[in-house]
């Protein structure tokens, strides 16, 4: 009996149950469904989507919704909402405060408002209604890059868009917290006293003490990016916990970790990059698995009320967010083409969106109709907002091309001298900061070997290694890299040959507190450097990791403006500070503040600038050093030897400012080169 039902034993039982084979065909899913919607021009969201409701329980039956996807898809929801934080522009936000919060309010309530009574004419009750409308409320910025990539990111239009973002997905989990809350007991007094108190010291908790704890944290890591990611990650789940201790979702705790974190992980940085590659390729694809196989297609084939619901939530979405996009057009005084380009970015439902309907089926608020009419607005808001934004920002593009143009800039190329393992990732990590995210340019890592015909193998052999360390830092952050050895008598000559055969556009040199006799940086090395080469040079003493700097000081003397390579130094000082979220407090030396603000707000990026009164040549010493805090970064925008702003004093500025200042200290000099940038820099 027992070998005759051994022949009729399934040897591909379904759902599959093996962990190996289900880890496999999620991988196979993750790398072949997007690649598939892709090609018909889909988000690939939605192909993974699809394919989880194509092999889940209600259609092939190959994968079970159990624990361990249940489980991978709670964190990859998580690291979804933590990402949507680190991402949002807090300078952005800042400077467009006010519209942002209009627009925000507008984009929230509209959509609230209308889409609960959409809900409650489709005869669900109101705690169902007001969660469906939440889903309404929220948006994803999944049109954004397409903003970028057409050079509007900072059009005064999408501006607010983006900072809206903040007010509309916090309103619109906190009215999903609540609600879940609601079917877990009586909203009554008792329940809002404890939610106002528990909530509020929850977020002081997550916005003071946090950001201060990983500042500390990452000044005095030691042991590597390692220690850095589990830093991150602790935070987030942690956050997530005791969000939910506190009576409101996991997914809210997530997003405001990501807030409080956002100014220590500075857009294009190795840890940056490292925490998006884990959540893009593992744990958010398992969400959108998840979320998929709960799709039962079936529902559409059982009567009409399914087919409503998504027509109806489709069409409350697209006309609510027009509501709100045109009326913030009108109010604002937009274009038509910008209304239009506020309506794409807004309008497209994701991240936010796939938490409500998932919170909303586990608590048992949304019945298969809705989940599948969610489903669908996906499909239909993540095409319609990438298309309107290509369409109307490309009128927006042109018509900015129609003001006054700006020749094209060369090449930004970046070579980094490093001198020995322990300087070049501070070096490499200032690079990474400055480096254009659009450039297809690689990094130059350089390093110079002294001219010995008996060791000379040896030192290249050393020096390539040290290289490769440093490569393998930099591709972290998915840059290229092509590592330079030059082999010279003299370290400046080494240095200068090598920026002169890729044609670098900045030189960035290291320094230490105590400069080693082979790389004295402020003494032969760097003067003969500066004699050699004509680009932009860059010296800099890396303490603390830039990620931890709260504020850029730059110190600008008179005739600083009248340099060639003045704009393009500010755009980098600008760009950096934009990176690091941090404002810029000017000091002018023996200069008008008033000037040389207006000359920093006419180059971009948008950084929030201050400036001190007038600085006497004699006093910037003692004036830096009494204004310096140990968050930081002081930059000087210094000069070559006989050039119009070159002063005795200000060559001898970093020499004095080196034993006053504990932490980063970088000296620039600007370029002497005649570029087609010149003073049309923006």
């Amino acid at each position: 009996m027992t070998g005759s039902s051994l022949l009729f034993v399934d040897p591909f039982p379904l759902p599959v149950s093996d962990p190996v084979l289900i880890v496999a065909i999620a991988m196979g899913i993750f790398l072949l469904a997007p690649m598939a919607v892709q090609a018909a021009r889909l988000p690939g969201i939605i192909g993974i989507i699809l394919a989880g409701a194509l092999v889940g329980p209600n259609a092939l039956n190959l994968l079970d919704r159990d624990p361990t996807i249940v489980l991978l898809g709670t964190v990859g929801l998580l690291y979804l909402m933590f990402l949507a934080g680190i991402e949002i522009d807090l300078h952005g936000f800042k400077k467009h405060r006010n519209r942002s919060l209009l627009f925000g309010a507008m984009t929230f309530l509209l959509p609230q408002v209308l889409g609960t009574g959409v809900g409650l004419a489709l005869g669900y009750g109101w705690a169902t209604s007001i969660l469906m409308a939440s889903m309404f409320a929220s948006h994803t910025l999944l049109a954004y890059p397409v903003a970028m990539k057409l050079g509007i990111g900072k059009n005064r239009a999408v501006t607010p868009a983006v900072g809206g973002t903040i007010i509309t997905d916090t309103a619109a989990l906190l009215v999903l917290g609540v609600i879940a809350a609601s079917t877990q007991g009586d909203l009554d007094a008792w329940f809002w006293g404890s939610l106002g108190i528990f909530l509020s010291i929850y977020v002081l908790a997550v916005w003071l003490v946090l950001p201060r704890l990983g500042r500390w944290f990452f000044r005095h890591e030691k042991t590597g990016a390692t220690a850095e990611y589990l830093f991150v990650l602790t935070a987030l789940f942690v956050g997530a916990y005791f969000a939910e201790v506190a009576g409101v979702e996991a997914m809210i705790g997530a997003f405001l970790v990501g807030l409080a974190l956002n100014p220590l992980l500075p857009e294009g940085g190795v840890l940056t990059n490292r925490i998006h590659f884990v959540g893009d390729s593992f744990f958010i694809p398992f969400f959108l698995l998840s979320v998929g196989m709960l799709v039962d297609v079936r529902v559409f084939m059982t009567g009409t009320q399914a087919w409503m619901v998504m027509f109806g939530m489709t069409v409350a979405v697209l006309s609510t967010k027009w509501l709100a996009a045109f009326a913030f057009q009108r109010m604002a005084g937009f274009t038509k083409a910008e209304g239009w380009t506020v309506f794409g970015l807004t309008v497209p439902q994701a991240a936010a969106t796939l938490a409500a309907t998932l919170i909303g089926v586990e608590v048992g608020l949304f019945d298969e109709a809705v989940l599948n009419g969610a489903i669908a607005m996906i499909l239909v808001t993540c095409i319609v907002g990438p298309a309107v934004v290509s369409r109307f920002g490309r009128e927006i593009a042109l018509q900015e091309e129609r003001e006054p143009s700006e020749p094209a800039a060369p090449p930004q190329r970046m070579v980094v001298a490093v001198a020995n393992p322990g300087s070049g990732r501070p070096l490499l990590e200032l690079a990474l900061l400055l480096r254009d995210r659009d450039s297809a340019e690689p990094l130059y890592p350089l390093t110079v070997v002294p001219d010995d015909r008996n060791r000379a193998p040896e030192y290249v052999a050393t020096a390539e290694k040290m290289l490769r360390e440093a490569g393998s830092y930099a591709a972290g952050a998915n840059v290229p890299i092509l590592p330079l050895t030059r082999v010279d008598h003299n370290f400046a000559s080494g240095i200068a040959r090598g920026a002169t055969e890729v044609m670098a556009s900045t030189l960035i040199l290291g320094w230490e507190r105590e400069a080693s006799r082979r790389f004295q940086i402020f003494g032969t090395v760097l003067d003969q450097v500066l004699e050699l080469t004509r680009q932009e040079v860059m010296v800099a003493r890396i303490g603390p990791p830039l990620s931890t700097t709260r504020r850029v000081l730059l110190i600008v003397s008179t005739g600083a403006e009248r340099m060639i390579g003045f704009r393009r130094a500010i755009r980098s000082v600008k760009l950096l500070a934009n990176r690091l979220g941090a404002p810029i407090h000017l000091v002018p030396v023996e200069a008008d503040p008033d000037r040389y603000l207006e000359k920093l707000d006419e180059v971009r990026p948008d950084v929030p600038t201050d400036a001190s009164r007038f600085v006497p040549g004699s006093e910037i010493t003692s004036r830096v050093a009494s204004t310096n805090r140990d968050d930081d970064l002081v930059i000087v925008l210094s000069a070559r030897k006989g050039s119009v702003a070159w002063t005795a004093e200000l060559e001898q500025l970093p020499r004095e400012l080196n034993p006053v200042i504990s932490d980063s200290l970088i000296v620039i000099y600007p370029s002497e080169i005649i570029d087609p940038l010149g003073s049309g820099l923006r």
